[in-house]
């Protein structure tokens, strides 16, 4: 088994013993950093090649935090004021869009002269 076989055999099994204590180290890690900073190398770099990375000149790699969960609706103090039939659910609704897209779209927002590849769960 290669080398990028054995890192996607891993990220299979994420309960293992191996990448429960590495996810804990690396959460803590980014916890540290700020929202959207450039990483010298990639995270996963087997699944960074499925989607079109190269360890070359110009491509670079960058990651984004975002908050997981449902979207909240923006009211407030967190109570929609008005008609009682406008004040439905602040923390029930979903949002149009998935995060991953929601993230990619944050990331080119920032570095505008770079385009978005493609992105993954880290």
């Amino acid at each position: 088994m290669g080398a990028y076989n054995y890192i996607s055999e891993l990220y299979r099994k994420k309960q293992s013993d191996v990448m429960r204590y590495l996810l804990r180290i690396r959460c803590w890690q980014y916890r540290q950093l700020t929202k959207l900073h450039r990483v010298p190398r990639s995270t996963r770099p087997d699944k960074a090649r499925r989607l079109g990375y190269r360890a070359k000149q110009g491509y670079v790699i960058y990651r984004i935090c975002m908050r997981r969960g449902g979207r909240k609706r923006p009211v407030p103090k967190g109570c929609p004021y008005g008609k009682p039939k406008t004040s439905g659910a602040v923390k029930q609704q979903k949002p149009e869009r998935n995060l991953q897209s929601i993230a990619e779209e944050r990331a080119g927002r920032r570095l505008r002269g770079l385009r978005v590849l493609s992105s993954y769960w880290v």
